[in-house]
């Protein structure tokens, strides 16, 4: 017994000593994460549960219940990725369309439910859910189907059975019935017959499967035995793509007006509004409207059964511009607790893709959810305080004089005394917005405005510190580029500049003609700069930007549109493009081709100077995957200290640009190709392929290196490969890089790395000088990001241990990579579909600025050679003053009994 109490005290002393996490005072210290939903597609809203709670599903693949009051999330599951974990209904027990439906399993079954999910469609998944904590109580699956055919599948659920149709276009429609909880199947798949259905003009409402004819509409009822089909006339030609009204059985909307197919079932046809919901007032059947005019979001509602308004519910809203248009989601009322009448809330999706809710004639709570869905982000430096800024323009005086300067300096000190005496009377001027806000540039640059850009066209200005939203704008109706490239945010001038307000430009394509649209703003404020929005007459077919101007300090953007003429936003901009060379690359073809940029008689013209074709004559190659060095990159080492104390130096080729393709092969299934191309010259430095390899695929580059994941099918695992290039043990040009001249082919290191999990992001540390380590920060499925150090990686790690190895400072290889849980820069803050990872520097050079995003957001900093130039955060200052005080003080007693001594002999 003895024994065994000393092996478990034993075995808890080891224990602990393996554990290791942060300091609880640091949990989110220096970071902090945004959790998000996604864009809004069904949700019921329940007041009158002993636990009022919205039930919601989005476009993401996400269930969630979310509180009345604030809108914060109860419990949030993620479902699979699309086209797996795509929602295509929500059934929420005690709302359905037909009025006796519930939601109870046959008789001896116990697998009820409180809310049913389907998703995917080959096969598709049925869920039910326990609401009150998301858990998932059961779950069945279809029998697989064709994937074109079951992609157009569409689900509707009546009397505890759960219909299944899927549409054979221009044939027949078969549907099959199954009980909702157990799955089995009530009888044989039944098939009906319909050669007008096409998936233009088709839609389900509630049991009806209806179609659009010229001016009428074709109906089936799916639960009646009949199967027959009913005509009803309309008085004009839909305009507008047709849309199911939910939580009414046979009724759509056709241009903001109501109709409907079932006798059962009798509308108010003189209604017309942008979006409806069907609810319940005083245990009557009501329907809600809502739409805005002049700023003001109006609700009305009537009765279902008599058509007469009900004036209890009207109201209007201040509804601003940066939340889009708003559709009306779904709605539910309850009585008030001082028994007079009562509340409803109504809960709102935007074009925006927020989420708000509306209640007693104000916007309660609103949700971001395009934060869900982002596509770009930039930090931005803060502006000085004004006695900052004027003494840096001081300092960046371009007199020599000593005289002027030094009339300069005391004439800016008295003007800062002067201020400072008026602010403390009380006299001074009052700060200005941007100070208010407390958006003033720190010390060491780690305060910065994060401008994100969202796919939905809405853009916000966040805090990277606090995550404080300080602004948001909306663009209508824009869209990302062909060849699947995503809208652009630039920018243009920094807040370096001062007194020069910093400027922002997002490049989109409009949605409606296809041509590019420039947006310029103020990104510490949000408003529009130089005209705000700039309507293009062409279509753009790739950008650059430029160097800055002397005058105002803006980059300019050079434009090449689909006729290969170039453009220069602002025109005075337009002289640095001369002599600027370009390239274009085409996804499906896998073409590249070069232009040259000429600046002769006021006019820019650009010239085609060469042409690649990656995938040769195999047309099946497409490239997947593109990686420039980051523009803003400073290379500290231009060399590699060896073993023999020689140098290796770098291959450092700003121009060179890593694309890789993929194609399918009738051997090893699949091909993976890597291309290393000088975009100058279209001289194709280095080529590697891989076999038997897929995507996904991450990578990233960075001075001489490269690295890559992908997924190789051989194996079945996740492999990362890594490149290195130098020139050689001589420089051949260590001034100015040409790709004109020739330069000699470099030497190439590489090696393959196994890592335990499915890789997401790469994205390598960046910071001022380039001084510190370079890392790679891994973004996994599981919603981690670990910070790999680069030896960890480097290509040249010796197979065996040898002295020059050791000498350098290389680890013997090891194929398989570690992940250790101190290297997760997010510890538990899990981000859920992790897609992207951007860094950007900071003030300090140990110090690099980091957000993740995905369908969360999450903003943190790294310092990959610890915080050098920083102090720490747990440094002891009281105990160095009183050190430094008493160093003093004994100097000081030392000094003067010295001087007492040397007096004294004297004397003698």
């Amino acid at each position: 017994m003895q024994a065994k109490g000393m092996l478990a005290g034993l075995s808890a002393l080891l224990l602990l000593s393996t554990c290791s996490a942060l300091y609880e005072d640091q949990i989110k210290k220096f970071d902090w994460r945004g959790v998000n939903v996604g864009a809004l597609r069904q949700s019921r809203v329940d007041l009158n549960h002993f636990q009022p709670r919205i039930l919601l599903s989005t476009n993401e693949g996400v269930v969630a219940s979310v509180c009345v009051k604030t809108g914060e999330i109860v419990w949030r599951q993620v479902l699979e990725q699309k086209p797996r974990g795509d929602i295509k209904l929500l059934q929420v027990s005690g709302f359905s369309d037909d009025s006796s439906d519930t939601a109870a399993a046959p008789i001896g079954s116990n697998m009820g439910f409180d809310m049913l999910t389907v998703q995917g469609h080959a096969p598709a998944l049925v869920r039910g859910w326990n609401t009150n904590m998301g858990a998932l109580e059961w779950e069945w699956s279809t029998m697989p189907l064709n994937t074109e055919r079951a992609l157009d599948g569409l689900w509707f659920y009546s009397r505890s059975v759960l219909y299944h149709v899927v549409p054979t276009w221009k044939s027949h429609l078969e549907v099959t019935a199954y009980f909702a909880s157990s799955g089995h199947s009530t009888g044989s798949t039944s098939k009906v017959m319909a050669s007008w259905i096409t998936p233009e003009n088709c839609l389900l409402s509630g049991t009806y499967y209806i179609c659009v004819d010229g001016k009428q509409l074709i109906s089936l009822d799916l639960v009646s035995k009949s199967g027959q089909a009913f005509r009803t006339a309309l008085e004009a030609e839909p305009k507008s793509k047709l849309q199911p009204l939910a939580g009414l059985n046979g009724v759509l909307i056709a241009d903001g007006k109501l109709i409907s197919v079932n006798k059962d079932q009798a509308v108010c046809s003189g209604l017309q509004s942008s979006s409806y919901a069907v609810g319940t007032f005083n245990y009557r059947k009501i329907l809600a409207y809502a739409d805005v005019a002049s700023g003001i979001l109006k609700i009305n509602a009537v009765y279902l059964d008599n058509c007469s308004p009900v004036a209890e519910l009207e109201q209007g809203v201040p509804f601003p511009e940066h939340f889009g248009t708003p559709s009306l989601n779904s709605f539910d009322c309850k009585l008030k607790r001082n028994g007079e009448g009562k509340g409803c809330l109504f809960l709102f999706s935007t074009s925006a893709e927020s989420i708000l809710a509306v209640q007693g004639g104000r916007i309660r709570w609103s949700r971001e959810e395009a934060l869900a869905n982002v596509i770009d982000t930039q930090f931005v430096d803060l502006p000085l305080a004004d006695t900052e800024g004027t003494l840096e323009n001081e300092m960046k005086g371009k007199a020599g004089d000593i005289v002027s300067a030094f009339l300069r300096r005391i004439t800016t000190q008295a003007v800062q005394i002067r201020s400072l005496f008026l602010h403390v009377i009380g006299l001074g001027p009052p700060p200005t917005a941007t100070q208010r806000a407390g958006l003033v540039r720190d010390s060491f640059g780690l305060h910065k405005m994060l401008v994100v850009l969202t796919r939905s066209g809405k853009i916000f200005g966040i805090d990277n510190i606090s995550g404080k939203h300080h602004w948001q704008l909306y663009l209508p109706n824009v869209k990302g580029f062909d060849n699947a490239e995503q809208m652009r945010l630039i920018i243009q001038r920094s807040a370096k500049h001062f007194p020069l307000q910093p400027l922002c430009t997002i490049l989109a394509q409009d949605a409606a003609n296809g041509n590019g649209v420039l947006y310029r703003f103020n990104p510490i404020t949000g408003q529009a700069s130089e005209g705000g929005l700039l309507q293009l007459d062409y279509k753009v077919k790739q950008l650059s930007l430029l160097g800055e101007t002397e005058n105002d300090f803006v980059k300019g953007i050079l434009l090449l549109d689909a006729s290969n003429k170039v453009h220069v936003y602002p025109q005075h901009a337009t002289s640095l493009a001369d002599g600027l060379y370009l390239y274009t690359a085409d996804v499906k073809t896998s073409e590249l081709t070069g232009y040259f940029v000429k600046y002769a008689g006021g006019q820019l013209s650009s010239t085609h100077i060469w042409n690649v074709r990656l995938g040769g004559h195999n047309s099946e190659q497409q490239i997947i995957g593109v990686a420039g060095k980051n523009p803003i990159e400073h290379v500290h080492s231009q060399g590699r200290v060896l073993g023999d104390r020689s140098v290796l130096y770098k291959y450092i080729n700003p121009n060179l640009v890593a694309f890789v393709t993929q194609a399918p092969d009738a051997t090893h299934k699949s091909i993976l190709n890597l291309y290393l191309v000088d975009v100058v010259s279209g001289s194709v430095i280095f080529t590697m392929t891989h076999r038997k390899v897929r995507a996904p695929l991450s990578i990233v580059h960075s001075e001489n290196w490269l690295a890559y994941s992908y997924f190789n099918e051989k194996v079945r695992r996740t492999e990362i490969t890594t490149i290195e290039l130098y020139e050689g043990k001589s420089q051949a040009n260590s001034s100015v890089w040409s790709s004109l001249q020739a330069p000699p082919m470099p030497l190439v290191e590489r090696q393959s790395y196994i890592i335990p999990t499915i890789v997401e992001a790469l994205r390598e540390t960046i910071t001022e000088r380039g001084i510190t380590n370079k890392h790679v920060l891994i973004g996994t499925s599981s919603g981690s990001i670990v910070e790999m150090p680069w030896h960890l990686l480097d290509p040249r790690r010796p197979i065996a241990s040898t002295t020059q190895g050791r000498e350098e400072g290389a680890i013997p290889y090891i194929p398989e990579l570690p992940l250790p849980t101190e290297s997760h820069i997010n510890y538990n803050q899990t981000i859920a579909r992790l897609r992207n990872i951007y860094t950007a520097p900071s003030g300090l050079e140990s110090t690099c600025l980091v957000v993740a995003t995905g369908l969360d957001l999450f903003v943190t900093r790294v310092a990959p050679s610890k915080t050098f130039d920083l102090l720490k955060e747990d440094f002891d200052y009281i105990l160095i003053s009183i050190v430094l005080v008493a160093l003093t003080s004994g100097s000081l007693i030392v000094k003067h009994l010295a001087s007492r001594k040397l007096l004294k002999q004297a004397w003698k």
